[in-house]
């Protein structure tokens, strides 16, 4: 019976060092933008740029603008209330407030 050779695994001898490439830096590159997609951090447009802040419009459901920091919401527009302020294009805020009509005083109304 003929008995068949494997192949043996590459292994440098003494004093010598491997010019194989490693799959590590590929690991950590996918998993790194594996990582920013499973976050959402990747590629999302923020509402408002650097030094300005988003406002509702009043008396309609799709009605924003950005103000810049310091200065107050011009008329026809109010605030988002604290811890409700959409950050990101397509965030849970922006959706949620997409959807809502509030009054001068920034309090929801029937559409």
């Amino acid at each position: 019976m003929q008995q068949t050779r494997r192949p043996r695994p590459f292994r440098p001898s003494a004093g010598e060092t491997s010019t194989r490439p490693t799959a590590l830096p590929a690991l950590v590159a996918g998993s790194l933008a594996a990582a920013l997609l499973l976050t959402g951090c990747m590629g999302q447009e923020r509402v408002c740029g650097s030094g300005r802040y988003p406002v509702k419009a009043v008396g309609n459901t799709d009605g924003q603008d950005c103000v810049a920091d310091g200065q107050e919401p011009p008329e026809g527009y109010v605030r988002y209330p604290a811890g409700m302020v959409p950050e990101h294009v397509g965030d849970k805020w922006d959706r949620h407030w997409g959807t809502i009509v509030v009054d001068a005083e920034g309090r929801p109304t029937q559409p």
